[in-house]
């Protein structure tokens, strides 16, 4: 059983949402979240990478870092650049790209569903990368960056999300990079208590995208519950920010390898090597994309070529069964000598929103061979993560990103 509850969002005030919406803190480094601050002064971005406010001699990690995000948010609370809303309330989020919608509802989900597996994950959080995020929390005492969660599409959902977008809708921009953003509110009784109870009646809930936000949110309840010893559990802080999208809408995009060096072999070896892995066939010069689950497409010497993995290597574990890992076990260890891609600096991952002739610049600049995937299915993430298995690193890439700074959950007052 899942809990997923309504709750009393802080929103950007009408008129200023698409100037306060910013991507994820993680997207950028340090002099990039720097460029993409100048100029606009109600960024989320601002709070979400505080550190853009000091010059490079303050340590990103600095606790002035965690004390200006605090103050420009406390300003802007001030300021009514945002509103509380007087109630608990779903909310439908709908992105659009190149012409495509994905809708989710806007709640907050219980950190000990996390704790007990009922919210589940398919990938591995480093402790390192938690810090910044558990200190960021703790200091606004507010979630800013919601988690992307997937559930199995349940048809009471799917109707009332349907009726209430039959209205207009209270928030209606495109941001900067052609990404549409529309927001409704859900406030009827009613269809609150049947979306709390189709969500009640999940065994499963996944996380797509956010497990370190997700993982740090848990945290910083949990460190709440030991500073209140007499929680009641229904506490804000037992809850965390989540969108939570029905499988049927999402869309994993391709996440692709490039590797900076041969290994020690020559290009010909390279070649005979992948060709005795199944069927390998140039495709020409003009970028080719993988067509099916077991194929990829391989990059070099300014040419593009289809490798069709033989049967015996498409296993049906579903772990060993994805393509990142038939590629992974066949071809980047054994050929390459990338025992670990986490760590090994000859192997970088480029997310498929870059486009195919990323893997080509890439191969000009510093690599010798690229390898674009075919993306790893929904039902494939949902099948790791039931079996309580863990993906490869860089599996899955999500588009398009959810905005930070639409909607904020204050987990104390």
């Amino acid at each position: 059983m899942a809990v997923i509850k309504p709750f009393n969002a802080i929103r950007p005030a009408k008129g200023l949402e698409d100037k306060i919406a910013a991507l994820p803190y993680d997207v950028y480094n340090r002099a990039e979240a720097v460029v993409a601050v100048k100029g606009n002064d109600k960024s989320f971005l601002r709070i979400d990478r505080a550190e853009t406010g000091f010059d490079d001699s303050v340590d990103t990690y600095d606790d002035r870092v965690y004390k200006k995000a605090n103050e420009l948010f406390r300003n802007m609370l001030d300021e009514g650049d945002f509103v509380k809303d007087d109630k608990a309330c779903y909310y439908i989020y709908e992105l659009t790209m190149d012409g495509r919608a994905q809708t989710g509802i806007v709640a907050c989900a219980s950190i000990d569903d996390y704790i007990n597996k009922v919210i589940k994950k398919h990938e591995n959080t480093r402790a390192d990368k938690e810090v910044d995020r558990i200190r960021h929390v703790d200091s606004l005492s507010a979630q800013t960056g919601p988690i992307f969660l997937a559930y199995r599409a349940n048809e009471d959902i799917n109707s009332i999300v349907d009726k209430v977008k039959s209205n207009k809708a209270v928030n209606d921009f495109v941001s900067e990079d052609g990404i549409g953003h529309r927001v409704w509110v859900i406030d009827a009784p009613k269809d609150i208590e049947l979306i709390e109870k189709a969500f009640a009646s999940m065994d499963s809930i996944y996380i797509a995208d956010g497990h370190h936000r997700c993982a740090s949110a848990v945290k910083v309840g949990l460190k709440r519950r030991e500073e209140h010893k007499d929680y009641s559990g229904n506490e804000e802080f037992n809850y965390f920010l989540s969108v939570l999208f029905p499988d049927e809408q999402l869309m994993i995009m391709d996440y692709n390898r490039v590797i900076k060096d041969l290994n020690g072999h020559s290009m010909e070896e390279v070649m005979e090597l992948l060709s005795g892995l199944g069927e390998l066939k140039e495709m020409g010069a003009d970028p080719y994309k993988p067509a099916r689950k077991g194929e990829v497409s391989v990059y070099a010497q300014g040419k593009w070529y289809s490798l069709k993995f033989a049967d015996k290597y498409l296993v049906e574990d579903p772990v060993a069964g994805l393509d990142v890992s038939v590629l992974q076990d066949n071809v980047l260890k054994p050929v390459f000598g990338i025992d670990d891609p986490k760590t090994d600096k000859r192997i970088d991952f480029v997310g498929g929103i870059r486009g195919l002739k990323e893997l080509e610049r890439r191969c000009a600049l510093d690599c010798k061979i690229a390898f674009a995937m075919y993306p790893t299915s929904i039902g494939e993430l949902f099948e790791v993560a039931d079996a309580g298995l863990l993906m490869p690193p860089k599996s899955t890439w999500f588009e398009p990103k959810l905005r930070s700074g639409l909607f904020i959950h204050e987990i104390e007052r």
